[in-house]
């Protein structure tokens, strides 16, 4: 078992008060904390005891610390990132790309000599980026599309001749022809329609109207970070997603999202492909993003957790990453999986024991298992244990 050393990342959405409380630092911070990575992403890999960051660890030894089955399935590299996500601004509309157009396009942007660094890079590297968020606070995102005849009434009822073309588009092509139209808007035409949605979406809202008042007033609140940005106007045909502590949402490929507000352990697979398609002041890929954007209209699933070993697990449909919520007594229980394992304590302090001794966490640090070392655990505490989600 090896404590890990984490970084946080600051971004302007963050939150002053969530990780500096996690980690018992001053609160309210004097900048904003957004995430906790915990993990061998290389862009901000953890740190062992040693210094060695953990990807350096994991390429001098990957069959004794991730087993030979991961080995074999995802390379010598750790599938998945962990990271505690605090918003107190929404995040960017964006989405990400399955594995065949996260290689292809990784692949063509290399050949072309485009730098990884480079603001206009769209494909980061070759692997797909699926992920969970599990709410540790009230947490509010936009997530998919809502479904196309609601989109329409949300979007009529404004009665905007502005909105004029996209409702035309929209009941004409569905999304696939009213997204790009909106997105490929020029800039006095944008801007134009964009502040007629934002006043008439806070005309409703003041007035109580309760039909989509949270959608109207998420436009209306966005209009002010985003001005001009078509994403206001898409985040009307957005479903929009509102969990409770304990609740989950995960977000395939192709499924257009932006976290508004909240906190959250989010787990995904390590990859840093992002495709914006608004509410952004960053690059825009519009032909990249139309081809990766998953159409499909429909209400998105909160997902809850089952009873499984070692705690409550939130079953997703892919291999990269698995997350279990585990609240320890002060009885021992078990925690070996097979793969190896990230653990973080949010609440408590947790003692780990394996073979080569005890390891405590009190809140806020976390730890890397080697795959399928024996290790037990008493509290009481809060854990959050990411694994693979090999079978």
């Amino acid at each position: 078992m090896w404590p890990l050393t984490s970084a946080v990342r600051f971004y302007p959405w963050g939150s002053r008060t969530v990780i500096p409380e996690l980690l018992g630092r001053p609160s309210p911070a004097p900048q904003p904390h957004a995430e906790l990575w915990m993990g061998a992403h290389p862009d901000e890999p953890s740190l062992l005891a040693d210094g060695r960051p953990l990807d350096r660890a994991i390429a001098e030894e990957p069959e004794r610390l991730l087993g030979a089955a991961v080995v074999s399935r995802f390379g010598p590299r750790l599938p998945f990132l962990m990271k505690v996500l605090a918003a107190d601004r929404p995040l960017s509309l964006q989405a990400h790309p399955t594995m065949e157009q996260a290689a292809a396009g990784y692949a063509a942007e290399e050949a072309a000599g485009i730098p990884k660094d480079d603001p206009t890079r769209t494909f980061r590297d070759p692997w797909h980026k699926p992920e969970l968020l599990l709410a540790l606070t009230t947490f509010e995102a936009l997530c998919g599309f809502r479904p196309v005849e609601e989109s329409l009434h949300c979007l009529a009822k404004l009665q905007l001749p502005e909105l004029k073309p996209t409702i035309a588009a929209l009941a004409r092509g569905g999304l696939r022809a009213a997204i790009p139209q909106l997105l490929a808007l020029s800039g006095r035409r944008r801007t134009s329609l964009v502040e007629a949605v934002a006043r008439k979406a806070a005309a409703y809202v003041a007035a109580h109207d309760p039909e989509f008042i949270n959608t109207y007033r998420w436009a209306a609140t966005l209009a002010e970070s985003y001005p001009g940005d078509p994403g206001v106007v898409i985040s009307l045909m957005c479903n929009h997603l509102k969990l409770a502590p304990g609740e989950a949402v995960f977000l395939p490929a192709g499924n257009l999202h932006a976290y508004l507000s909240g906190a959250g352990v989010e787990v995904m697979a390590s990859s840093d492909n992002v495709l914006r398609g608004g509410l952004t002041d960053k690059h825009v890929d519009l032909a990249a993003l139309i081809e990766v954007l998953d159409f499909a209209d429909g209400r998105i699933p909160v997902l809850h957790p089952v009873l499984g070993p070692g705690g409550l697990r939130y079953p997703v449909p892919v291999e990269d990453f698995d997350l279990t919520r585990v609240e320890l007594d002060d009885r021992t229980g078990t925690l070996t999986t097979a793969g190896p394992q990230v653990l973080l304590c949010t609440e408590g302090r947790a003692v780990l024991a394996a073979a080569d001794g005890e390891l405590v966490l009190e809140k806020g640090r976390s730890a890397f298992v080697p795959a399928g070392e024996p290790v037990t655990a008493r509290g009481p505490a809060l854990l959050y244990r990411s694994t693979t989600n090999l079978r």
